[in-house]
């Protein structure tokens, strides 16, 4: 009988005491946490690579209120000479990944609630001991325990964690190592929801008390999918180190390689072909190729080739801050979405929500997994592509939406070009023209960037360029089949008010500039006009 796969299972202990459950062992990076001894670190990877598994397996392998050796028996980390560390150390652990609200006060009852269940526990430890000296202890244990949000105002909140250090350094006589998951979801939360500015001072205070030169903290480890400008929350903390997705340290934790990759679907009577690469591969975290988790587990599952990654945390941030871009960061973007790599300066070390321009743009696409580094060239200067067919799916969604294109829409639309059926192709492009004239502007560079984005999904059947050369001039666009059998397809778009006229123009410019030298086969013409609201197509197959 098959082990079962951990899907949507991100707890450590949950995983490993169920014997039947799938784990890939990444108990090394416990050695690279203690070797590396940071006071106060932080990981930047996208979500759904696995960064609340390997948080939690941090925080039982160190915590001295659990008896974790059975669950770490046969993994790595017990073959080193850390092993006897195990369960010796004090911790306190915090996930924020559901900190979510439309409000500042919602924002506030969804803390209260995650710092609770870390209060209960010491409490219930070390209850009888609790001093007039631990007065703020008791404070806020017994309002967290009535889960009344008025009795702990923003102001008291800021001390939750700095006062649970305390209190745990007090009764043990050792500091504890505090780890915070998904750390920066409060903050993107407040971003989407447009009161981030409100809770600036707030986030500074809760984090900086338990962070800035703490006497009541050992380590501190951090994760989040963008590091928080240190000019914001992370004020005069100098000694914050940093590893991003650009880092060989920690690289190898978050995410399978290839290897991993490989061996799990053979376990499941799956193979890595080019298919599979294709779908899932092409993430690199310093020099490491990973696959993301999420997808390759659900594929193991459903032995089907689809796209599963589904980044619901950053998707407003991408959305939003795509939709504002402008044309320069456009430019780049349409290259990127034709398969191209291209060199971008990127800011890494300062959050989209902190600074928002271009540089930090790209940093967020990084930082959330939409795009990957190929090239570091210089320290901000990178050449960077969409690391997958998966999250090209993605982008094609974003763009759609962007547009007020209906998915089913596309996919019909799409579909009716491939089978050669015109009057349906143009009946569904008509809908979408007329649904989206706003986002044209009447422009015929929109018309042309709108269909680039919309082809997306196609890039396994056609090789898709835009104004290359090829004949007596400069293609729109040109799909080019990448399967014998399957006609290659080339647009010419024209803007103005006498479509009958621009379209026939533009089929013409096609076939007497012969656009399609270079091909062979059958070639799909079609010239398509527009005024604003309003277009037409012409057509012609040719043979080559």
């Amino acid at each position: 009988m098959k082990k079962v796969l951990p899907i949507g299972r991100d707890d450590f202990r949950k995983v490993r005491e169920n014997k039947n459950c799938y784990y890939v062992d990444k108990s090394i990076m416990i050695k690279d946490f203690i070797e590396l001894n940071d006071e106060v670190a932080l990981i930047t990877r996208p979500r759904h690579f696995g960064k609340t598994l390997n948080m939690t397996m941090l925080r039982e392998f160190f915590d001295i209120t659990a008896d974790s050796r059975d669950m770490f028996k046969g993994l790595a980390i017990m073959d080193t000479e850390y092993a006897d560390l195990i369960n010796t150390t004090p911790v306190v652990y915090f996930s924020f990944k559901d900190c979510s609200a439309s409000n500042p006060e919602k924002l506030r009852s969804k803390l209260i609630k995650t710092l609770f269940p870390e209060y209960r526990k010491y409490y219930n430890i070390f209850s009888e001991t609790v001093s007039r000296d631990d007065y703020y202890y008791s404070k806020y244990f017994r309002a967290m325990d009535g889960l009344d949000d008025e009795s702990i105002s923003w102001d008291g909140l800021e001390g939750t964690i700095q006062y649970l250090l305390t209190s745990v350094t007090r009764f043990y006589g050792k500091r504890p190592i505090l780890f915070i998951d998904e750390y920066d979801q409060p903050i993107a939360s407040s971003y989407e929801h447009s009161y981030r500015k409100e809770l600036n001072d707030f986030f500074e205070g809760f984090f900086g008390f338990s962070l800035k030169g703490n006497q009541y903290l050992s380590q501190a480890l951090l994760t989040g999918f963008q590091r928080v400008a240190k000019e914001s929350i992370f004020s005069k903390l100098n000694h914050l180190s940093v590893y991003s997705v650009l880092d060989e340290i920690y690289s190898p934790y978050f995410g399978l390689n290839t290897e991993e990759t490989e061996n799990l679907l053979k376990y499941y009577g799956l193979e890595l072909n080019e298919e599979v690469k294709n779908q899932y591969d092409g993430y690199v975290f310093g020099k490491t190729h990973m696959y993301n988790p999420w997808s390759i587990l659900n594929y193991a599952s459903k032995k089907v080739l689809a796209p599963y990654w589904i980044n619901t945390s950053t998707n407003y941030l991408v959305k939003d801050s795509l939709g504002k871009a402008d044309s320069s960061f456009k430019e780049k973007f349409n290259q990127l979405i034709m398969d191209e790599s291209v060199n971008v300066s990127i800011t890494l070390e300062t959050a989209f929500v902190e600074m928002q321009n271009n540089s930090t743009l790209w940093g967020l696409l990084v930082n959330s997994g939409y795009i990957t580094i190929e090239e570091r060239i210089a320290i901000e200067y990178m050449k960077v592509r969409i690391p997958n067919n998966e999250v090209k799916s993605e982008f094609q969604k974003i763009v759609a939406e962007q547009a007020n294109i209906q998915n089913d829409d596309l996919k019909e639309m799409l579909n009716s070009l491939l089978h050669m059926d015109m009057d349906g192709f143009m009946a569904i492009y008509r809908k979408i023209v007329l649904s989206c004239t706003s986002y044209f502007d009447a422009k015929e560079n929109a018309y042309h960037m709108l269909f680039l984005g919309m082809c997306i999904s196609l890039r396994g059947m056609y090789k898709i360029t835009s104004n290359i050369e090829s004949g007596h001039g400069r293609s729109d666009i040109t799909m080019e089949s990448l399967s014998k059998g399957i006609f290659h397809v080339i647009i010419e778009f024209k803007q103005g008010e006498d479509i009958s006229r621009l379209k026939e123009e533009a089929l013409s410019q096609i076939i007497e500039n012969q656009y399609y030298a270079g091909l062979s086969g059958q070639v799909l013409c079609i010239g398509i006009a527009h005024n604003i609201k309003y277009c037409e197509i012409e057509y012609k197959l040719v043979q080559i």
